[in-house]
């Protein structure tokens, strides 16, 4: 059928993820400031419990969501990251030099900015983070839209650069954003990891054991006080690349997720997360220290972190500016980094536990995402492609 066919089309096209993701948080912008605003918020707030026995687990569902379906978003990401460092863009040291420095100055500007914005304030400081990440669908479809007027080896450094920041975030994650450590059941998650390790060695192909072993680790990890997501990633990095007859188990795994992750799980977190209720908010609000931060650290710390490390890793003749481009396609770029929505809407949850704090956090990521994408699509947009010499 023509529809179906057009549907299918669609979906395959390179911006469909950013695209969806973008429909989603206009979906819930709507739902969140409309009448059935409450309703989206008692959902959101609902508690479901899985319990056996006299232990369990008794979650809202936007935990749920941000600890459960995130953790396949993190284990996903593991996927992509061993892949790279197996047999891919992160395989060679020489290669990751440019994107690698790179995103340590996305990383760094963005907390600085909003530290400096935040420092007077103690309840806002905590989130130092939020606009320290990219969001890796939401810039490479962006990029996408741009079309063939952007060299394909900006693709490449974008995508290292995101897969680094995102390898950034996660330890930020893991050693920022603990709270009430509980150190048994830190001690319990040893047990399964080490399992996980032991069938590696071995050599063990299958992959349902070091899924079942993964599923343990989340929920004494969960259970330990440690954010539930570090343990999709190290899940990932146990899943064999390559069985005894050639195939690769986690690729495999990889393509079969990521359409469901693409297309479900991120727009799902966006809905449940993008919600700004701007019933009695006016544009000053944007002004308070903590959206301030978010929207800045995000436009221009990322756009000047980024770029300044690669002006200054050419300038001193230890990198080379990526094939076909120039230093308007490298600002383009540094533009499109600045879009933090997914992580940071996801450090942002971690860092507030206050309506307000987070109703202020959202607006601050949005604006400043928003404001990245927009003019980083119009900066690669105009670029050109420069010829290469012989």
């Amino acid at each position: 059928m023509p529809l179906l066919r057009a549907i299918d089309r669609l979906f395959r096209h390179e911006a469909a993820g950013g695209m969806l993701l973008m429909a989603s948080v206009v979906a819930a912008l709507l739902v969140a400031n409309s009448t059935l605003g409450p309703t989206y918020e008692t959902v959101l707030g609902t508690y479901l419990k899985i319990s056996i026995g006299e232990t369990g687990l008794a979650k809202p569902l936007i935990l749920w969501i941000n600890d459960g379906l995130m953790a396949v978003f993190f284990f996903l990401i593991g996927l992509e990251l061993k892949r790279e460092l197996v047999d891919g863009k992160l395989k060679n040291p020489r290669d990751v030099m440019l994107p690698g420095i790179a995103a340590l100055g996305g990383i760094a500007l963005p907390a600085l900015i909003y530290v400096a914005l935040n420092w007077n304030s103690p309840q806002t400081l905590r989130g130092w983070a939020i606009p320290a990440a990219t969001d890796i669908a939401f810039a490479l479809g962006v990029l996408a839209l741009v079309g063939s007027r952007a060299p394909a080896s900006l693709k490449v450094f974008l995508l290292t650069l995101a897969i680094l920041d995102d390898l950034g975030a996660i330890l930020i994650i893991a050693l920022f954003y603990t709270s009430n450590l509980q150190v048994e059941y830190l001690a319990y998650a040893l047990a399964p990891l080490a399992l996980m390790l032991w069938l590696n060695l071995r050599g063990t192909h299958r992959v349902a054991p070091v899924l079942l072993l993964g599923t343990i680790l989340w929920v004494l990890v969960l259970k330990s006080g440690v954010h539930a997501t570090i343990a999709g990633v190290l899940m990932a990095l146990f899943i064999p690349y390559r069985d005894k007859f050639g195939k690769s188990p986690l690729l495999s795994l990889e393509h079969g997720l990521a359409p469901y992750v693409l297309y479900l799980i991120v727009p799902i977190f966006a809905f449940a997360n993008a919600g700004v209720i701007f019933e009695g908010m006016a544009l000053s609000d944007l002004t308070q220290p903590l959206p301030l931060g978010a929207a800045l650290g995000l436009f221009l710390g990322k756009q000047a972190g980024v770029l300044g490390a690669v002006f200054l890793m050419v300038r001193f003749g230890f990198a080379r500016l990526p094939a076909q481009a120039s230093w308007i396609h490298v600002y383009g770029i540094s533009l499109l980094a600045g879009i933090g929505f997914t992580m940071s809407l996801f450090i942002g949850s971690l860092s507030f536990d206050d309506h307000d704090l987070i109703n202020q956090m959202r607006l601050g990521v949005m604006v400043g995402s928003a404001i990245s994408a927009v003019l980083g699509f119009i900066v690669l947009r105009l670029a050109r492609p420069v010829s290469q010499p012989a």
